[in-house]
């Protein structure tokens, strides 16, 4: 085994996707990008799901207790082999420079069997490039008579204590591999050579900056990218705006004239162009005369737990844990608030069913921004809680989407910067209201912040998320109702 680290299994996967992610990764570390609170929520189920995964092999040791301690979890590895351990965690290996740490490892009479968790329902194409760069290290280390990927189930519905062996499934990916190792070392090879040079390497933006993830530098590589681009182009593929980009034309006032936009495309640019606002009188009107008092708007929040953590509950289900609800009963009267968080110590669905049916009893329009979420939900809901079927039922047929008029363009503004999401609606036709400023202020925090709460033990930093999260879900109604009291007003008769 090799004394240096040069590259390892995610820097390898970095340096897949881009020669310049991995120099930066490897040699400017401290440019990269906050981590977000979702990439956050991402990387901690990771070691929910890896940590839960042990118990498929029970009994093992961990070998890299400190990951960081590169020299001390190799070393404590081989201690553990030459012992005769038989099911090892987390461990590290170094060939030819390179670092890998197998997620399990389970000694057989043919020899070793690796097993690399991951917290995804599928098996992809980058799993399986991660899964060779692991065959390739660890072959050479030890004789391996397998390898697989161990996934989540997404069919497994929770029922009592969680079963493990049908929690996760497991894939043999060992023909993949042995496969791809030619490609494995022409690229190890090829990426030395990056990392062995005096320069960042030249390259440009591309779609390969987002696929398969996120680059970790976009905020150093986009740097020049202006807020508002051809990237914001709404409907636009991906290729066509780096093709703008790669002709020079990043600027929305850039486009050609002549450059091949569809209908949609071609107004946003020319209103950005031109600094004019569409407003369809006739649509908008024809929209607003469905809409009539007394009015409940109404915003719902999720969160995704890998793990069931209730009974009838399978992996990533949407589990809705608040909801926001303004009430005006006239055009004249005053706006009421109701609202609702569950407290995040079990399932918070029954609560969060007989509250909403209680706040939103009676007859008239439930406006919602996007209705296929709230109307998907409702539907999941009832599905699970049959004495509240017949109610849920009655506010899902009495929804309407107040998304409507600016998803089809009957109202855009340059403001609106082609998008027709509540977060760039409502600050283009309300200024004084904004979530930019908000500590939780989407709803992938916001998922992630209560789910979080399920582990929190600081009674002040529970009490601090929960306020955070009742304005949040609050502003995202708040915001409806404003949004709909501009269109009502305005002059939409024909002159």
């Amino acid at each position: 085994m090799s004394e240096k680290h040069l590259l390892s299994k995610s820097s390898f996967i970095k340096g897949l996707q881009c020669d310049k992610q991995l120099y930066l990764y490897k040699y400017h570390y401290d440019w990269m990008d906050e981590v977000s609170d979702g990439q956050q929520l991402i990387f901690d189920r990771g070691h929910e799901v890896g940590e839960l995964a042990h118990q498929l092999f029970p009994g093992g040791t961990v070998a890299a207790d400190d990951p960081k301690n590169v020299p001390l979890a190799v070393s404590k590895t081989a201690e553990l082999i030459s012992a005769g351990t038989k099911i090892i965690y987390e461990a590290a290996f170094l060939f030819d420079e390179i670092l890998v740490i197998a997620d399990i490892l389970v000694k057989d009479e043919n020899g070793w069997k690796i097993f690399e968790v991951k917290s995804s329902t599928k098996v992809s194409e980058t799993y399986l490039s991660d899964a060779a760069i692991q065959y390739f290290v660890i072959s050479n280390c030890l004789k391996v008579s397998d390898l697989s990927i161990v996934y989540i189930n997404n069919d497994y519905v929770r029922k009592g204590d969680i079963v493990v062996r049908k929690l996760f499934a497991i894939k043999s990916v060992l023909n993949d591999s042995l496969n791809k190792q030619s490609l494995i070392k022409k690229e190890l090879k090829r990426l030395k050579v990056v990392l062995s040079e005096k320069e960042i390497p030249n390259v440009k933006i591309g779609p390969r900056c987002t696929d398969p993830y996120a680059c970790s530098f976009m905020g150093h590589c986009w740097k020049d990218v202006p807020d508002y681009s051809v990237f914001n182009i709404g409907g636009l593929r991906g290729d066509k705006k780096f093709d703008l980009y790669d002709r020079g034309h990043l600027n929305i006032e850039d486009i050609p004239e002549d450059y091949p936009l569809s209908p949609s495309q071609k107004m946003q640019v020319d209103c950005h162009k031109e600094n004019k606002t569409i407003i369809n009188k006739k649509e908008i009107q024809k929209f607003l005369d469905t809409i009539k008092y007394p009015i409940w708007f109404m915003d719902f929040e999720t969160f995704m737990p890998a793990i069931p953590k209730f009974d009838g509950v399978r992996p990533y289900q949407q589990i809705p844990f608040q909801y926001s609800v303004h009430f005006q009963k006239s055009k004249k009267s005053r706006v009421e608030h109701y609202e609702f968080l569950a407290d995040a110590c079990g399932d918070p669905r029954l609560a969060f069913v007989e509250n909403l049916v209680e706040h939103t009893k009676g007859e008239g329009v439930i406006l919602v921004y996007n209705q296929a979420f709230e109307i998907t939900r409702l539907k999941e809901l009832a599905w699970d809680f049959h004495l509240y079927e017949e109610d849920l039922n009655r506010i899902k047929n009495r929804i309407t989407d107040l998304m409507e008029p600016f998803r089809k363009k009957y109202y855009y503004t340059p403001d609106m910067q082609g998008s027709y999401s509540i977060k760039s609606v409502l600050p283009a036709l309300v200024p004084s209201l904004s979530y930019k400023e908000m500590e939780i202020g989407n709803g992938g925090a916001a998922s992630s912040a209560f789910e979080n709460l399920y582990y929190e033990k600081d009674p002040a930093r529970i009490k601090e998320v929960r306020e955070n999260l009742l304005k949040y879900c609050g502003l995202d109604t708040l915001a409806m109702v404003e949004v709909f009291k501009f269109l009502s007003s305005l002059p939409l008769e024909e002159e």
